[in-house]
């Protein structure tokens, strides 16, 4: 019985999504004598391989152990673009009277209802990358956890795939920060915030990097209280110099409140608020939020591939 992933909340778009992206009803393939491509991991870059090396007539098995589409799907790409929109359409409707357009004092943001229209943009998107599709364009779909039992070998589900080649597209996952007490308390990152449904009033974004800074500003325009807090003295410190400081204005006009060059030293969870501690400048803060987003980097998923097993 292949494990089905759960996604909240339980409504029928999620259904849709699930029903295409990792179908209850899946019933993996019997396998071909040998592959001339294996695919593990069915995210943009394990999607693309396999259509298309199958399109070019190659035998191609392509595995994943949670959802088609991956992050882009699921909880990247699509999910925040579509709440960024909503986002960007509230922010230029506060700035309408500049444009000489005068708007009702009471619109307001209906956030049960952005997040109810990203589920269904995303379950109506889901078809593109699902297995039945990929099924149909000649690709071998196995859902089930992956790992190299030999030099070209791969058993998923019980079953034992023999390639020529094999394509490792397992992409990556949040970061754990491992900051003291914050398990405890509780925290979202990008695979848990777009299951949201009601929104957070006070909301502390752990990371100043492109995720971190585009999901505080989205919640920001959606009407949270956001304070961003980065250990490096200025937000997307990676990037281009001057387009930073471009959109770390902008931050500050639109009412994020940043906290840089700083170190969250433990979260405490104290009366149903979670209680952030940090030090900046040599002095000890604290502040609390009702909740606590996660972004401070990514980490590949390789556990359990086996990859001594290819020499990798």
């Amino acid at each position: 019985m292949i494990p089905i992933p759960e996604v909240l909340p339980h409504d029928a778009h999620n259904a849709t999504l699930i029903s295409n992206v990792h179908p209850p009803d899946w019933a993996n393939p019997e396998p071909a004598p040998r592959y001339n491509l294996v695919v593990i991991g069915a995210g943009t870059a394990g999607l693309v391989t396999a259509a298309g090396a199958a399109g070019l007539g190659a035998k191609v098995a392509l595995v994943e152990r949670h959802l088609l589409g991956g992050d882009c799907l699921n909880v990247g790409c699509v999910p925040s673009k579509s709440i960024i929109h909503s986002s960007r359409i509230s922010a230029l409707i506060k700035d309408a009277g500049q444009l000489g357009l005068q708007i009702p004092d009471n619109a307001k943001v209906d956030f049960p209802a952005v997040m109810e229209r990203m589920r269904r943009l995303r379950a109506r998107i889901s078809f593109h990358d699902s297995a039945r599709r990929f099924q149909g364009l000649g690709v071998d779909v196995f859902l089930g956890e992956g790992h190299f039992s030999g030099p070209d070998t791969l058993e998923v589900g019980g079953k034992t795939l023999r390639f020529k080649k094999a394509i490792i597209a397992t992409g990556t996952r949040p970061s754990d920060p491992s900051i003291p007490g914050l398990a405890e308390a509780g925290f979202l990152t990008n695979e848990t915030v777009f299951s949201l449904t009601e929104r957070p009033r006070r909301l502390a974004v752990l990371g100043g990097g492109p995720i971190g800074s585009e999901l505080a500003q989205a919640f920001r325009r959606l009407g949270s209280e956001v304070t961003l807090y980065h250990r490096a003295a200025h937000i997307l410190n990676r990037e281009d110099g001057d387009a930073a400081e471009i959109i770390q204005q902008a931050f500050l006009r639109e009412g994020i409140r940043l906290i840089l060059d700083c170190k969250v030293k433990r979260v405490e969870k104290k009366d149903g608020e979670k209680v952030i501690y940090f030090e900046r400048q040599g002095k000890q803060e604290a502040v609390e939020v009702d909740e606590i987003l996660v972004a401070i980097g990514r980490t590949p998923n390789l556990e359990g591939l086996n990859l001594d097993a290819v020499g990798v």
